[in-house]
Parts: C-alpha cells; structure tokens; sequence
C-alpha cells in the first residue's frame, strides 16, 4: 500500500463568508466536509492511494455553506464532490472510484472475479440495506435490528481468510463501510449500551485493523463527543 503517513494539515472550513479559491485553474480540488461520512469515504480513498499532495482538500461548512459552492462549483450544493480537469464530479461512490481509477498508487480492487463480484454485491447493500437499517433501528429495537446488519458484515469478513478485510486486502468496500461502522461503533453503546463487536471477532479485528491505517486515521471524527451528542438529539426520543 502507498505511504500514507504524510500528516495533512487540515485547512479550516469555507463558509458564507469565505472567497472561493481558484476554480478551474489545473488544482484537483476535492470538497468535503469533516463531520460527513459520504465525504470521508473519498478522502480514505485519497489518504491511503498517497495522494494528499495532488488532491487539495476544500472542507466546506454545511451549516453555513458559501453561495459559490452551488453556483460555480457543485449545483446539486453536496459534498462531497471533485474538482479535476476542469469538471466537477458528485457521489461518494462514484468518486472512490473515479479516485482510486484515475489517480496512481495502489488499486483497491482485485483482480480477482469473485472478490470483484462480492465487493460490488457489499458495496450496494451498504447505501441500499445496512446503512439505512442502522439508522432506522434506533427509533424501534436498536439491538435486534442493528445486530441483524452487524451480524450481515461478521458473516461477510468469513468469506475470504487471506487478511482481515472484507476481500482479505483492503479495497474499496472497507473504504466505503469504514466511516459509517466508526461513527455506529462510538455512538451505540453511548445510546444503547450496545458494542457492535461483542460476539463478533472478525469485525472487532477488522476494526483495529483500518484503525492502524495512517491514511484512515487522518479521517476519523476528531470531536467524538460531539458526533454522540448529534446523534442523541437527532435519533432518540425526547424525555
């Protein structure tokens, strides 16, 4: 894998009262935000592929975003999206791939037709099932509805036993999990007084295994305690 230990320094987020930088001018520019998991996805991507001195990371404030955004760079006003020759392009999906596809350093996609055929069936069930399903779970039976979506992934990371991701090699479906099992894995037994690892090894080690990952750990929600905070106000019932 690329050297990923090269220690951005992360520039402060753009808002309303921000000049956009400028566009267009040959810089591939990729727009997030720091507290979004679509938007960590593609910055993983750009982390671990080593490729934190050609892509220029824009944060941007969505509580506050600048109108320059919507209008010169991304209409759709979502991150995260990618400046680079000079068109913009939008969806964590499709970026990670259009990163890890367009850019050198190591490809997160094996060669081999059953790890591609699985990646893609793990890749549309995260947005389609498990991501959803978590989230809906935590206004009925978090522990039994959850649990059925970790229990989906400890069955997933059994298929191939030549390393502790879900391919065996890192790839681009533990890119695409990662940000949303960090931010499940800190809130639940917060909420819920539930680990998501209790009973499951291989997610546990699958776990401290992206936690060793530089380029991952550049990315990780840095105010923990106010991710948990967002979550309670925004998922639990009222007292």
């Amino acid at each position: 894998m690329a050297s990923s230990s090269v220690q951005d320094l992360l520039p402060p987020s753009l808002d309303s009262t921000s000049q956009p930088p400028s566009l267009f001018d040959g810089t591939t520019r990729l727009y997030i935000n720091y507290q979004c998991p679509y938007s960590q996805r593609v910055w993983i991507t750009r982390n671990v592929k080593g490729l934190q001195d050609m892509i220029k990371l824009v944060p941007i404030d969505l509580q506050n975003r600048p109108d320059w955004y919507k209008e010169k760079v991304y209409p759709k006003n979502k991150v995260p999206s990618l400046e680079h020759n000079n068109k913009v392009i939008g969806e964590s999906f499709v970026l990670v791939k259009y990163v890890d596809y367009n850019f050198e350093g190591p490809s997160f996609m094996p060669d081999d037709q059953e790890k591609q055929k699985f990646a893609e069936e793990l890749i549309a069930y995260s947005d389609t099932t498990f991501v959803p399903e978590v989230y809906r779970s935590f206004a009925k039976d978090a522990r039994k509805l959850a649990g059925a979506q970790f229990d989906y992934l400890e069955k997933a990371l059994h298929k191939f036993d030549d390393g502790p991701f879900f391919l065996g090699q890192f790839s681009q479906v533990d890119i695409i999990y990662a940000p949303f099992i960090e931010r499940f894995h800190v809130f639940m037994p917060e909420g819920f007084n539930y680990d998501i690892t209790t009973g499951r090894p291989k997610l546990a080690k699958w776990i401290e295994e992206m936690n060793n990952l530089d380029g991952y750990k550049q990315t990780k929600v840095l105010e923990q305690e106010k991710m948990v905070e967002y979550y309670k106000n925004r998922f639990l019932p009222k007292a």
